[in-house]
């Protein structure tokens, strides 16, 4: 009652008029029915997980639940995984039981009497205890081992490190239960403890549970009377390929995938800037499911896809997947910033492909799995040679197509564009030449030649010694030089400071260049994307270095890095070629025309241009010089991707750090494969040539096709867990990212390991997947309850019955726009934007920058679109517990808070939705002023959002709010 009263209240204080009784009752109905209708159900609590279901026997020893623990706890950190010290392992069995250095067993089975390991842990000689330092172990602990020796070393393998065996299907009882051979996995456990499954649910109830399931929208009344017409079980197995079908199933089920990896489109940080393009990795994941793609070929592509033999634009976005994490544009530790990337990769891969905690191994072995720090490390080896993030340019963006025409159109353009530039240059070129020689006579100096054209600066503070990439640092300032030479003394200080200088090369004729660096400290020359010179570490000026290089006549790509560390600056860059001696691209100390010299072509040309030239070939110069600066790349109109890219050559060497500091650095290691998954290294690795010609340094295709084998332990497990989790309210394993010794105990592991053995002789298709849970009796199950087996098994492990779950953010939402008639199908391309208020706008990291504005239309379209800023999360999804995308979400969060009811009821979105809802509710209904039918307008709302009739008490008390808000 006060929460009625709560709401009347506010629509009283509103500013519809009071005569509209229509919309406030559309309002109510829709808001605190949609909470109930949309949500499904109250939240349901979480039991306390059941560690083991059938009772172990008398006096039995778990190695994993008990004797690993002990092992890991006070052995470990000298015989653990990665360690070996006096030759002693406990990380298998085979290794502990070997003869030690010193003669002597550490186990000997069936006898704790004659283990060393027992003696030792015993020991009152302190120089013959262990462990050494630390915590000496509990009477209880030593009793434990002790029995555990005696009974034989029972050491089996975690579940999840074992390879993956198809089990037979179990024998039932009630075959006739059994509608495939999940059923009988699930019923084989309940026949064990005595326990029956529930009752069937209705179709109405499947019908609004399959839609929900795979396409996150309610079905319409029309829908649902076609399905329940239809005659069963037949109807329902055709509903279920219909939807799959569906292009809503994609985008349904790319937002789990999404969650787990960590998908937003900006960086987080001070600025949270957003990441260019990166909406294309979204539509490609949608397309993806749509399209029923193998998943071990979604693996490769997000992995590797610009390695791939055919690789292409779809597979180049889908490597997106390396932008997606958080990035500091300036971090205060470069390198320690460049290593946390390495471990947001590392940790993603690890627990969306393989389930586990890989990156507990970046500062010491993992304490409870057997992945070592090595191992870590190796798998940060795959990819050193990626170049680092940025807020937008070259090292993060590749052109791409949809097809061949494509492609060769965009070359071609290209070429054009460089003979035109070329073209342009030369003639340029020729004027510049006629100009100089008209002037020879009347000068007795000579003309300063422009070298270099459209020539930018960045300009950075920080102290190095060695060249950093600059282009993973964020510039202090950047800008133009109008001079077109290179010139440090736009330095702010004397020391500690570094440059990148780029723009094009105006080569006059086509030939033999030499270029000559000299620089004090480090400087790096790169023309036309190759590197000639390179002047490294801290030195001095005195000892130049020289190279040539063949040009073509016209316009070539410039750079110079240079960083000065101390006792002055010192950068001096000079080439000479046809029809030239020496001359400076850089800039003298002293301006030229502070010291009396004369001012550049270009200058003079602008000055004295028309009389020396004349009125025709003066325009004509004009005409060239315009015609250059137009003729860009960026005039190119091209679909571009936010992608991985490599510097294949020089790729870094890989070390292991110590205690995770970039400063200390231990053993040298290489790509390699987690030793618990069966370890070894990858086959040669080569550079290959990758889509468009770029270069890779081929190592990611190794780790891709090792993840996406068939025979790797966890892929297939983890992927199968995950749609399970989705169908039936949680994983058979209940941790879905963390498949190691501290995660959950599968309920069914004999049935994880069928799913995920059908799941690869499938061919990998997850919509046969799919329709194989959809087709299960357990998933036809009612969510009604069974008192004795609440009693037994209150937390559901056993599938008694369907869980019960409350929709997901993106489904209430969608289906409020849905049901109201707003719905826009529109599929794929650029964020939408929702209208928030300048109190919400204020709470983003930067308040008030970078939220856009959408149309009306656009705003109708699914939730899957929205933009996901990471300092702005809109209001309604955030309310309804979308994840946090900073990091890999397996399972969200299920919350109950006021603020759920509250926004349901006085959201601005709401109360537009509603007014939405209402007049197209009337539109469609007999209504008007004289005569209004308010029962067929109950029945119409009713029908819109239930799919149902409203029954009588339910129509009796919406006639009952029409009627108080008709007197009002």
């Amino acid at each position: 009652m006060q929460f009625k009263n709560h709401t009347l209240s506010y629509w009283q204080r509103s500013k519809v008029p009071s005569d509209d009784f229509c919309y406030r009752y559309a309002m109510i109905l829709f808001s605190c029915t949609t909470l109930i209708v949309v949500l499904g159900v109250v939240p349901v609590f979480a039991q306390k997980i059941q560690a083991d279901i059938a009772a172990r026997a008398e006096g039995a020893i778990d190695y994993q639940r008990e004797i690993k623990p002990i092992l890991a706890k006070h052995c470990y950190s000298c015989h653990g995984p990665g360690t070996k010290e006096a030759g002693l392992s406990l990380v298998q069995r085979e290794q502990a039981i070997l003869e030690l250095e010193s003669g002597k067993h550490a186990i000997v089975s069936g006898h704790p009497e004659k283990s060393e390991l027992i003696a030792r842990i015993t020991s009152s000689d302190e120089s013959l205890q262990m462990p050494p330092e630390g915590d000496r172990l509990k009477p209880k602990e030593i009793e434990l081992l002790s029995r555990w020796i005696k009974a034989g070393v029972n050491w089996k393998d975690h579940w999840s490190f074992q390879p993956v065996k198809r089990p037979q299907i179990p024998v039932v009882k009630n075959q006739s239960w059994v509608k495939n051979d999940i059923d009988a996995f699930v019923l084989s456990k309940l026949e064990a403890v005595n326990l029956r499954p529930g009752a069937a649910a209705t179709q109405r109830e499947l019908v609004r549970r399959i839609y929900y399931d795979l396409t996150g929208l309610p079905p319409t009344q029309a829908e649902m009377d076609a399905a329940l017409a239809a005659p069963w079980p037949e109807a329902y197995e055709d509903l279920i390929d219909d939807l799959l079908d569906s292009p809503r199933y994609g985008e349904r089920w790319a937002r789990h995938w999404l969650d787990v990896v960590r998908y937003a489109e900006s960086n987080s940080f001070e600025r949270d800037n957003p990441k260019p393009h990166v909406w294309r990795y979204r539509d490609y994941v949608i397309k993806s499911l749509n399209e029923d793609k193998p998943y071990d070929r979604f693996i490769m592509e997000q992995i590797a896809g610009d390695e791939l033999a055919n690789a292409d634009g779809e597979t180049l976005i889908a490597t997106g997947f390396y932008r997606l994490g958080v990035w500091d544009d300036e971090p205060a530790d470069p390198e320690l910033a460049t290593f946390d990337g390495y471990d947001d990769l590392v940790t993603t891969i690890g627990q969306a492909f393989l389930g586990l905690t890989v990156n507990c191994a970046r500062c010491h072995d993992h304490k409870i799995d057997p992945i070592s720090q090595k191992d870590y490390y190796s798998m940060v080896a795959f990819f050193r040679g990626i170049k680092p993030m940025q807020t937008s340019g070259d090292n993060i963006e590749e052109p791409y197509f949809t097809n061949e025409i494509e492609r060769k159109d965009y070359q071609q353009k290209l070429e054009e564009l460089r003979l035109k530039r070329n073209v342009a240059q030369q003639q340029l070129t020729e004027i510049e030449e006629l100009f100089q020689s008209a002037l020879a006579n009347q000068l007795d100096k000579k003309i300063e030649r422009q070298d270099l054209a459209n020539l930018k600066y960045r300009y950075y503070r920080d102290t190095w010694t060695k060249l950093p990439d600059f282009d993973n640092l964020k510039a202090e300032t950047e800008g133009d030089i109008p001079e077109q030479l290179i010139d440090t003394s736009l330095a702010t200080r004397e020391d500690d400071f570094g440059f990148v200088f780029q723009g094009e090369l105006i080569v006059p004729k086509t030939g033999e260049y030499k270029f000559t660096l000299d620089s004090d400290d480090g400087s790096r020359l790169t023309i036309d994307g190759q590197k000639l010179l390179e002047l490294d570490g801290i030195h001095g000026t005195g000892n130049p270095v020289s190279g040539t290089v063949t040009l073509s006549a016209g316009r070539v790509p410039f750079r110079l890095d240079y960083f000065q560390a101390h006792q002055g600056k010192g950068l001096l860059l000079s080439w000479s070629g046809p029809g030239f001696n020496s001359r400076m691209l850089t800039a003298l100390p002293i301006k030229m025309k502070k010291n009396g010299q004369l001012p550049n072509i270009n200058e003079l040309i602008t000055q004295l241009g028309l009389e020396t030239l004349g009125r025709l070939t003066f325009e004509n110069y004009k005409s060239l010089k315009r015609e250059l600066n137009e003729l860009s790349e960026k005039s190119i109109v091209v679909k571009r991707a936010l992608c991985v890219k490599e510097q294949p050559d020089n790729v870094p060497e890989t070390f292991v750090l110590k205690r995770g500091s970039p400063q200390a650095p231990g053993d040298k290691v290489e790509p390699a494969y987690m030793s618990i998954l069966g370890g070894g290294m990858p086959a040669e690795i080569t550079s290959q040539e990758s889509y468009r010609g770029l270069k890779t340094s081929g190592r990611r295709i190794h780790l891709a096709n090792w993840i996406a084998s068939p025979d790797n332990y966890l892929t297939a497990r983890v992927m199968m867990n995950r749609v399970w989790q989705h169908h039936f309210g949680r994983g058979i394993v209940k941790s879905p990212n963390n498949f190691g010794q501290l995660g959950e105990t599968p309920t069914h592991p004999e049935l994880l390991d069928w799913l995920a053995s059908e799941f690869v002789q499938q061919g990998w298709s997850l919509k046969k997947m799919h329709k194989l849970m959809l087709m299960s009796h357990t998933y036809q199950l009612s969510a009604q309850a069974i008192e004795e087996n609440l009693n037994q098994d209150p937390g559901n492990d056993l599938y008694w019955r369907f869980n019960l779950r409350r929709m997901e953010a993106e489904e209430i939402r969608d289906s409020v726009i849905y049901v109201a008639g707003n719905f826009n199908p529109a599929m794929y391309g650029a964020p939408t934007y929702p209208n928030l208020s300048a109190d919400v706008l204020a709470t983003q990291s930067r308040p008030g920058q970078n939220w856009g504005k959408s149309t009306p239309e656009e705003l109708g379209r699914r939730s899957i679109y929205i933009h996901v800023k990471r300092s702005l999360i809109v209001p309604i999804l955030s309310a309804f517990d979308f994840p946090d995308p900073d990091t890999s979400c397996d399972a969200r969060f299920t919350t109950t808070l006021p603020s759920q009811s509250l926004t349901m009821v006085n959201s601005e979105f709401m109360n537009e939705q509603a007014k939405i809802f209402a007049a197209d509710i009337i539109l469609k209904s007999n209504y008007n002023e004289k005569n209004v039918d308010k029962e067929e307008l109950i029945k119409l709302a009713y029908a819109r959002i239930y799919q149902r009739k409203p029954v009588i008490d339910e129509l009796k008390r919406g006639l009952e709010i029409l009627q108080k808000y008709e007197q009002d």
